[in-house]
């Protein structure tokens, strides 16, 4: 298993040429090093009439060895729009049934998403169920994605960079889904060419099964370590509003006297999606996004998913739209969501003409106060590990790709691309080229 950050990914000058130039060689490099292989078919492992796949024997040898005993586990598979939309009351139910506390695995989110952006991408969503009884969502995709020069068949979570974090969706008294999936993406490998599960938890039991699920059938596979995302526990001890909290608060209060001279400092709480909205959009691309076309109002499916998620949210009662305003006027904003007593924050922004006054922090300030009051237990701020998160808060909650490649000269080839050679190439000056 190999293991580098994302950041190492990126292409050197001219690297497009060295790739295509090399990937002869590379081809025979992944051919040489990859060991010699008799896949396995274990007897029963074929897929089922009615679209279910039931858990097979396992014979020798095969990358089941570790992935638990047979269950009575169905899959059963998901891959158009409209029998999604039947599943929402179970998936509701399901949700309600999971640890899951965020809100990224709920049918509202998932919809929103692949109505925004599923475009040239194909449903692979995976139902898990036990006796008839759904315990377990995979919520996969299959795309065709370029690589390298190279054209990738890819399946994964449904995830891009408006996810913040993704996973299964598992009941908690769930046994044998982890075994059942695997099987089925084992039986079906030749139709993907890599298995992306992107922005997993670190301490995911997802990431956890498959990392050693590849190890065990000694699939090619490698990690990425992703985002570490900051967030604040209310009402502990070490958490707000004492700690580090306390000690920004403090530098706050001089910012926060200097505006009340302009008049007094209010928060507005929104929990309709309404015309408010547009106020928070335009906020969000007031300071520098809107240049460099990062702004959700700069792209027309990243602006109706915001738009179309408000308007979900607020039927569940999840959305929250906080405004820092001065006299009638607002000069700050975040987008956030209010699930399982939890706060998570999707976008700020805020008047660049009052940028003296820092009012997106000063925003924060009187929300984490807000929320005190109403007895939520964290915010999660989302995102990256940036400065101005971490003047609130020490502790950040990291994120794991995990990429697995099928034991097949082309899957030892992409995995070699992705985690050996480009790796290697990526080190190499500018002057080589």
């Amino acid at each position: 298993m190999v293991s580098i950050n994302p950041a190492g990914d990126h292409n050197p000058k001219n690297l497009a040429h060295a790739v295509a130039g090399i990937q002869g060689a590379i081809w025979h490099h992944s051919a040489l090093s990859a060991p010699a292989v008799r896949e396995a078919h274990p007897a029963g492992n074929r897929a089922a009439h009615s679209g279910k796949e039931h858990e097979g024997a396992r014979n020798a040898g095969s990358p089941f060895s570790t992935a638990g005993r047979v269950s009575s586990c169905t899959v059963e598979l998901v891959s158009d729009y409209e029998t999604l939309l039947r599943l929402k009351p179970a998936w509701d139910r399901l949700a309600e049934e999971s640890d899951v506390s965020h809100p990224f695995l709920t049918f509202e989110w998932v919809q929103t998403w692949w109505e925004c952006f599923g475009e040239g991408k194909e449903l692979h969503i995976l139902l898990v169920k036990n006796n008839g009884k759904l315990k377990a969502i995979a919520p996969l995709m299959r795309s065709t994605e370029k690589k390298y020069g190279v054209s990738v068949r890819q399946l994964g979570l449904i995830y891009n960079p408006h996810t913040p974090r993704c996973d299964f969706l598992v009941a908690r008294d769930a046994k044998g889904v982890y075994p059942a999936v695997w099987r089925h993406l084992w039986s079906h490998r030749s139709e993907w060419d890599v298995l992306a599960l992107c922005q997993l938890p670190s301490d995911s039991r997802t990431l956890l099964k498959f990392r050693r699920y590849a190890s065990a059938g000694r699939f090619p596979a490698g990690i990425w370590e992703g985002e570490k995302s900051p967030y604040l526990l209310i009402g502990t001890p070490n958490g707000y509003p004492d700690g580090t909290c306390r000690k920004e608060e403090k530098n706050l209060k001089n910012r926060f006297n200097r505006l009340q001279k302009l008049g007094q400092p209010d928060l507005e709480v929104i929990t309709q999606a309404d015309a408010t909205l547009n106020d928070g959009l335009r906020l969000e691309a007031a300071a520098w996004k809107a240049g460099s076309g990062t702004a959700i109002v700069s792209d027309p499916a990243v602006c109706a998913f915001y738009s179309k998620l408000a308007e979900r949210a607020a039927l569940r009662g999840w959305l929250r739209l906080y405004f820092l305003s001065v006299r009638n006027r607002r000069i700050a904003f975040t987008y956030s969501l209010c699930y399982k007593q939890r706060l998570f924050l999707l976008k700020p922004g805020y008047d660049p003409d009052c940028a003296q006054y820092a009012p997106s922090r000063l925003l924060l300030s009187l929300t984490l106060r807000n929320a005190l009051a109403r007895d939520i237990t964290e915010y999660d701020l989302l995102g990256s590990d940036d400065e101005w998160k971490l003047k609130w808060t020490n502790e950040v909650r990291p994120h794991s790709w995990l990429f697995i490649y099928p034991r097949t000269p082309r899957g030892f080839l992409l995995h070699g691309l992705k985690f050996g050679l480009l790796r290697r190439i990526c080190k190499m000056p500018s002057a080589f080229f």
